[in-house]
């Protein structure tokens, strides 16, 4: 670590909160389909919000997810219903956590360092995320990109962090399961860990996360470390 992280910043979808747990509700509805649905609507999702950042064409990622879930559905010729696609999105809105999340996540908090949930997700839906799954009080903010109208990787998005904890982005720690997203901290200076949880290779890009490891636990284990080295 080339600085003493002030705080720690954490994506939200894929990292505290699973994105492919809506397979099960998919499978249920839609069997054999489930788990194609639910990475094909994760993907497209992705995909609506880097070209509407790109296009200045900003919608909410609330709006976001339910264009992609319906582009899915046809694409995947499901034949979704109006009962059927409420049923998902009430599923996407309370995502499962991590298993080891909560615990990771209040060692953290109980070492003393700020937490910031550091989203696409506009803050409602964080907000219920976070309820559903037992956070509250974990966080100390939420820096939704919502709040400049555009997505990640746009450095506007990531300037919040600086700007919410007055410190230079050298001085945080960007903390996400999404390799495309660390690129983008990387890139902007912070300090990374990549929560490498399906043992991948990371993204060809010309940069590399500072620190990587399969969940949270290997987060909490760094940073708290740290924390307990004398000066």
């Amino acid at each position: 670590m080339t600085k003493p992280a002030r705080a720690i910043c954490f994506d939200a979808y894929g990292t505290l909160f699973d994105v492919y747990s809506v397979a099960q509700q998919a499978e249920r509805l839609f069997p054999g389909q489930g788990d194609a649905l639910a990475r094909f609507w994760r993907d497209k999702q992705v995909e609506y919000t880097r070209l509407r950042s790109m296009a200045g064409h900003y919608k909410s990622f609330w709006g976001v997810t339910i264009d992609a879930l319906d582009y899915c559905a046809k694409a995947l010729g499901l034949g979704m219903n109006a009962e059927q696609r409420d049923s998902l999105l009430d599923q996407y809105s309370v995502l499962k956590a991590f298993p080891e999340n909560l615990k990771a996540l209040q060692r953290l908090k109980e070492s003393g360092y700020p937490l910031a949930i550091h989203s696409n997700g506009n803050p409602e839906m964080i907000a219920k995320a976070v309820e559903s799954a037992g956070m509250t009080g974990c966080f100390d903010t939420i820096l939704s990109a919502h709040s400049v109208q555009k997505y990640k990787i746009d450095p506007a998005v990531y300037q919040l962090a600086p700007d919410y904890f007055g410190c230079s982005a050298s001085e945080l720690v960007f903390v996400s399961s999404n390799g495309w997203d660390i690129c983008g901290a990387a890139w902007f200076g912070f300090q990374t860990f990549w929560v490498n949880r399906q043992g991948l290779p990371f993204e060809d890009l010309g940069v590399l996360p500072h620190r990587m490891g399969p969940s949270l636990t290997e987060v909490s284990d760094w940073l708290c470390n740290e924390k307990s080295q004398p000066n």
